[in-house]
């Protein structure tokens, strides 16, 4: 193998013209040669470009394209090139504009002519969406293993807390008592789906476009079948035009990302109440927040509040691929260039963003006495009273208006029902007794009589925590 910079049979490129340039007869202008150019930025797929010419090499040589030396040139002369790469040595040019350039380039220097060949039979439009796909389901199988280790983080956390009372909010108001454990499995069940989501956005992602060259295919006699085995694709792209033009599998990922995002805002704003001095349901250990330039007694939230904030331009990402792709006649087109910073900083911000919440969520403490303290205020109990008498035979309507009355008075004594006395209640109900206290008025009576799957008595509560994790390994096998 020929193994010098620049062997006599190799071609170095214009520093203006590009590998190209052939068909032109002007060079690029210096300023148009930066502004077009990718390789700032999709240079971050080197990996996948080198195994998918890697595999094509080797799909080449199998159906007689290329020699069996000439694929173990290209073979290990971009092993070479990864390892220049990696070790940081590796000089990429922007008149090269992308990934693929620079590399071909690089690898041509390096063997010669055979460096040339490795382009047969594929365009840069099926080289680059062949890239993304393979970047991409890296990136979501790091991703679920992120979910999976939050996922674990708040069954953990659920199972020490299944006993612990807290108030359940509607409208940001006290609704109904319900137990920390089953707040937390209500984020874990958000997670699973977007969990699910995921795996199932893989699947379409993970379709061979190579072997579709610029958009018609090629004349070559290719097995794409083998490349998409030599690459672990589950499938290939059924349409050529389709294969190198179409980004939506980004736009459904950026989609996906979105709704974790989402989700993990809603967590992130609870956090934020939950800490402030007007909750305090937990602490976030310190690790997690910082201080105030100003005032020395503060304790910021910053991870949720950045989380929170981060969401936004997840969104914004969404937005601008389903801007990007929505006014593209078939089939690729120069757009397509600006399909990758808004995925990669989707993929960035929601792989941060997930191991911040894996860290941070076993290392919360409830302050389990104020949870409870909380859920005595705002008549929490008040549906359990209403059922109460519903089971003594009272109409659901009729015992709504008692207990409302009931409820007046407590506001009015700035008493929780379970502070009247039996008197007190019975003058709007004869039928309520003295073991009303005991079956409806206290905290654990209302929260045990939730006893079906999903709800938030404690022995459903260990239950679910027990089939979640069952659902884990099923979700991850």
């Amino acid at each position: 193998m020929t193994t010098s910079s620049n062997p006599p049979n190799s071609v170095t490129p214009d520093q203006t013209s590009g590998m190209w340039g052939g068909r032109f007869s002007e060079a690029t202008d210096a300023f148009v040669a930066e502004f077009t150019a990718s390789v700032q930025f999709d240079q971050r797929f080197y990996k996948q470009d080198i195994a998918g010419s890697i595999a094509h090499a080797t799909m080449l040589a199998k159906v007689g394209v290329l020699t069996e030396a000439e694929r173990d040139d290209i073979i290990e002369g971009l092993s070479t090139i990864r390892s220049e790469i990696e070790a940081g040595t590796f000089e990429w040019r922007i008149d090269l504009e992308d990934v693929h350039m620079n590399i071909e380039s690089r690898l041509t220097q390096r063997i010669g002519i055979t460096g040339k060949k490795l382009h047969t039979g594929r365009s840069r439009n099926d080289q680059i969406a062949t890239d993304i796909r393979l970047y991409l389901r890296d990136e979501i199988d790091d991703i679920l293993k992120l979910l999976e280790r939050l996922q674990k983080g708040l069954l953990g956390l659920a199972a020490k807390n299944v006993n612990t009372i807290m108030p359940g909010f509607t409208h940001l108001q006290t609704a109904q008592p319900v137990t920390f454990g089953h707040h937390l499995l209500a984020w874990f069940e958000m997670l699973v789906r977007d969990s699910e989501r995921l795996q199932d956005c893989r699947k379409r992602v993970n379709r061979l476009p190579l072997g579709s060259a610029a958009l018609a295919g090629t004349t070559y006699p290719i097995d794409r079948a083998y490349t998409a085995e030599l690459l672990g694709f589950e499938a290939v792209c059924e349409n050529s035009l389709d294969a190198v033009s179409d980004r939506d599998f980004a736009i459904e990922f950026n989609a996906a990302a979105s709704l974790i995002m989402m989700h993990l805002s809603r967590m992130s704003e609870e956090l934020i109440l939950w800490t402030s001095a007007q909750f305090k349901f937990v602490n976030i250990p310190d690790r997690f927040c910082t201080g105030s330039s100003i005032m020395p007694q503060k304790k910021n939230p910053d991870v949720p509040e950045l989380i929170r904030g981060k969401s936004g331009r997840v969104f914004g990402d969404l937005i601008s691929l389903l801007t990007l792709m929505k006014g593209q006649p078939l089939a690729y087109n120069k757009d397509n260039q600006e399909d990758k910073e808004p995925l990669f900083d989707a993929i960035d911000t929601v792989r941060g963003s997930l191991m911040a919440f894996a860290d941070m969520i076993p290392a919360l403490v409830p302050n389990i006495e104020i949870m409870r303290e909380a859920a005595l205020r705002g008549f929490s109990t008040a549906t359990d009273l209403a059922d109460y008498l519903v089971k003594k035979g009272v109409a659901f309507r009729d015992a709504h208006e008692i207990v409302g009355k009931a409820v007046a008075l407590g506001v009015a004594e700035e008493k929780d029902l379970s502070e009247l006395t039996l008197e007190q209640l019975q003058q709007f109900s004869d039928l309520i007794t003295a073991d009303v206290f005991d079956k409806a008025l206290t905290l654990e009576a209302s929260v045990n009589a939730r006893d079906h799957i999903g709800g938030t008595s404690p022995k459903q509560v260990e239950a679910a925590i027990a089939r979640a994790h069952k659902r884990l390994e099923q979700l991850y096998a």
